[in-house]
């Protein structure tokens, strides 16, 4: 898989290893390639814990509580719409297509209640921002979930990590 998107992470936690970063950039890349993204693209990529994933939830959408992912599109898509080149940052060429915060304690504690990996769980949610980013929601119980899961277990098994 070209390696033709922009996808820096940051970690303010310790303990984050290159691996772990390379392992989320191929998830994203994965995630994009089975949506059909075929254009350079940058997504912006934070791991961190629990009380700054908190803060953020209550700065930027007024939820007073720690969560797992947060997701901050950069456009305001529906499923299977995507950005065109004419969106591309002219600096960069890159169609920036958000950003993702994502709670390394949250992940450690939801992979031992799920009874999996951390690597399975990290690239979950990973995947879940990027439909996210996408336009994928998961407000209703009906049709919009079930769609947002059924391409998440797609990608998860292009992945090599099925239920």
């Amino acid at each position: 898989m070209a390696k033709r998107h922009y996808i820096p992470v940051t970690a303010d936690v310790p303990g984050v290893s290159d691996g772990q970063r390379a392992f989320l950039r191929r998830a994203i890349r994965t995630a994009l390639a089975t949506e059909g993204v075929d254009f350079p693209c940058e997504v912006d990529v934070r791991l961190t814990n629990d009380e700054t994933i908190h803060q953020i939830n209550l700065d930027m959408r007024e939820v007073d509580r720690p969560t797992d992912v947060l997701s901050f599109p950069a456009f305001d898509l529906t499923p299977g719409e995507l950005p065109g080149p004419e969106d591309a940052d002219p600096g960069t060429g890159l169609v920036p297509l958000g950003d993702m915060v994502i709670s390394m304690e949250r992940v450690a504690a939801q992979a031992k209640e799920y009874g999996h990996s951390n690597r399975r769980e990290l690239a979950y949610l990973t995947v879940h921002s990027v439909l996210h980013l996408l336009g994928y929601d998961h407000l209703d119980e009906g049709p919009q979930k079930a769609q947002m899961r059924a391409r998440e277990e797609a990608i998860m098994a292009e992945l090599g990590l099925e239920r």
